[in-house]
């Protein structure tokens, strides 16, 4: 689960981080009134950002014409013709595709003099099953991009995740992005605080892009998390009902929201044939193997190692709402999954919807015989595929000829 810039920067402040101060809004009014405010406790500039779950933002267009979801303000009244242009406006991104994101909530915040920009992140190391802390001086960027460029100018600090992350990691990372004196002091003190919001908050990333130095109104240099990025562990959310509050199911897929109501894995993609497969291995090899045919996936779905024919149904109804989908491809290896009560939710799900799609369907394993059986009494038009190769080609074939 992802959450906006606003609710990732207030979890952070919970831990120590230091943000720039601000407020929501989702009226041109509020904008206006929350600048007054920031202006009256001494800020001198100001940014509008528009709160959707896409990178980009700055530079990216609305369908309205006006030109960036990121603005620098220095009246009131900038704060409100920006608040105006952008909200119930549609932005596109680089991340967001053609369609965009509707805008229903602007972040204004003080924009705090900049005098470098940093880079840090917290997330999970796969190969090695522990945290690391990612830090580069290239912030502002695409951290692919510094990968692929200057890869030597990325740190990375494993973290002992039975013990945490020691005060001496932390001056090592704040050490790396320069930060001396004061500012090493600062800087140690938000890495551990972004840290501690990672772990606290079963998050799968945190990211601060940019970590900046600024200039303070005293003269002072400080350290401030400008920008924040914070995706949770959906399988951790039970733990977290104060952050489960904060999801915004506007900024998700309709189709993958109603998935997520029969407990169903599903995420949408740009093909026309669609899959129905219990197991996420299987799902990709299922993928894989319809691109191989010269096909394209509509979609991921997974329906579990145990699902029921209630839930089988669910998956039809959902697929059947993506309009792309020309044709639909049912791939079932039954190990714990009982291959008839399969058949008896496709059959179900196939006279409760009337589908006129072409479907094939592969099936394997426990009670398979009974689950083909009972696909053939069913007098429906049941394409059947021998093995994935076979039921790939012959979905990939329905759909070449329509």
């Amino acid at each position: 689960m992802n959450v906006h810039e606003f609710q990732a920067k207030q979890l952070l402040a919970q831990y120590g981080v230091t943000v720039p101060p601000g407020e929501v809004c989702d009226q041109p009014e509020a904008a206006k009134q929350t600048a007054e405010k920031l202006l009256a406790k001494g800020a001198t500039l100001l940014v509008v950002k528009a709160q959707i779950h896409a990178g980009g933002r700055g530079k990216g267009t609305f369908k309205n014409g006006f030109r960036g979801g990121v603005k620098l303000c220095r009246t009131a009244n900038e704060v409100y013709e920006n608040a105006k242009a952008m909200l119930g406006q549609v932005l596109v991104t680089k991340q967001t595709g053609p369609e965009g994101r509707l805008v229903s909530k602007l972040l204004v915040a003080s924009a705090p003099e900049i005098q470098k920009e940093l880079y840090l992140a917290v997330l999970l190391d796969r190969a090695i099953s522990r945290p690391v802390v990612m830090a580069s001086t290239e912030g502002g960027m695409d951290i692919e991009e510094v990968a692929a460029k200057t890869p030597e100018r990325i740190l990375k600090e494993t973290v002992d995740p039975a013990v945490g992350m020691m005060p001496y990691q932390a001056r090592k990372v704040a050490a790396a992005l320069g930060l001396r004196g004061d500012l090493l002091s600062q800087g140690a003190k938000l890495i551990l605080g972004v840290y501690r919001t990672w772990w606290e908050c079963d998050a799968s990333l945190v990211e601060i892009n940019p970590l900046c130095v600024t200039s303070t109104a005293q003269g002072k240099s400080a350290v401030v998390a400008v920008d924040a990025k914070l995706s949770l562990d959906d399988n951790a959310l039970y733990r977290h009902p104060d952050i489960q509050a904060m999801r915004d199911l506007a900024e998700e897929s309709p189709l993958e929201t109603e998935a997520g109501k029969y407990s169903l894995n599903y995420i949408k993609l740009d093909g026309s044939i669609a899959c129905l497969v219990n197991g996420a291995g299987l799902a990709m090899a299922t993928m894989d193997i319809i691109q191989h045919f010269g096909g394209r996936p509509a979609n991921f779905l997974d329906v579990g190692g145990g699902a029921s024919q209630e839930q089988v149904a669910a998956a039809f109804q959902i697929i059947l709402k993506d309009a792309s989908v020309k044709s639909i491809l049912v791939n079932i290896f039954g190990g714990i999954m009982d291959c008839n009560v399969i058949a008896k939710g496709i059959v179900a799900a196939l006279r409760e919807t009337g589908l006129k799609l072409p479907l094939v369907v592969r099936l394997e394993g426990n009670n398979v015989e009974a689950g083909r059986r009972t696909l053939t009494d069913s007098g429906l038009t049941i394409i059947g595929g021998g093995s994935m190769a076979d039921a790939a080609q012959k979905v990939v074939q329905a759909v070449a000829s329509q």
